[in-house]
């Protein structure tokens, strides 16, 4: 029992800190360029793509036979896009709750969105615990690293919103929740055999691939198309490998 409370408890602090911190730092960003917003997407995306790419996804081949983890991969990119679709269903119902402020309501459904596509990052994390101590703490960091700048992108249309900062760090942090009950599945998940952990970290990367390919990258094109946000995807490629590599 306490190794699955240890479990939940680094999903839930790894959620809550690092939109935290995003949240708290756009308290102090008066200037909200996009270039530095599109670089930060970027960056975040490609550590993301390392991660899952060079250590995440090779954890679950050595688990269990290829089509295993494939599975799961295939799981979790059909699950995530079924939740996109909640989204934007629960944005359309909810327009007028939100009001006419197009700022505050793109930022409030962000935090919905971010909630939850943190789930499967918390499936990540206790099914990597399952695996090691080294993998689960390693992708609990580069996940705290990643939702800084996704921290960032809802609490800064909040703030252009006119939302009480108050109430930014409240929806940012209540948004890391989802991620602590992740780390708990995945974690009792994983007690069943090698293959459901090899499912677990396949699902956990075919989301976290879709989130990057589907959210992240186009929303950084978005804001703006220049070469800085090519730079930081590599930057956060390069980073990763360092990150996978290095420790083991």
């Amino acid at each position: 029992m306490d190794y699955f409370l240890r479990v939940t408890i680094m999903g839930l602090g790894t959620g809550i800190l690092g939109t935290g911190i995003g949240a708290a730092a756009s308290f102090f960003i008066h200037n909200r360029g996009k270039r530095f917003m599109s670089f930060i997407l970027e960056f975040s995306a490609g550590l993301m793509i390392a991660v899952v790419c060079f250590d995440l996804l090779p954890e679950a081949f050595k688990l269990a036979r290829l089509e295993w983890t494939i599975i799961g991969i295939m799981i979790g990119v059909v699950i995530i896009i079924y939740l996109d679709n909640l989204i934007k269903i629960y944005g359309f119902k909810n327009r007028r709750k939100i009001g006419h402020n197009p700022l505050l309501k793109t930022g409030l459904l962000m935090v919905v969105g971010m909630a939850l596509h943190n789930f499967p990052e918390g499936v990540a994390i206790g099914s990597g615990f399952e695996v090691s101590a080294r993998l689960g703490t390693k992708l609990a960091f580069v996940i705290a690293v990643h939702n800084i700048p996704e921290g960032l992108a809802m609490a800064l249309p909040m703030k252009a919103g006119g939302l009480a900062n108050i109430k930014i760090l409240y929806y940012t942090l209540m948004a890391g929740i989802p991620m602590g009950i992740g780390a708990l599945i995945g974690a009792l998940l994983g007690e069943v055999s090698q293959q459901v952990i090899a499912m677990c970290l396949g699902f956990a990367g075919g989301a976290m691939l879709y989130i990057v390919c589907g959210d992240l990258i186009p929303e950084s094109k978005s804001i703006y198309k220049g070469r800085i946000s090519t730079i930081g995807n590599i930057l956060g490629i390069i980073i990763g490998i360092v990150l996978s590599v290095g420790t083991h």
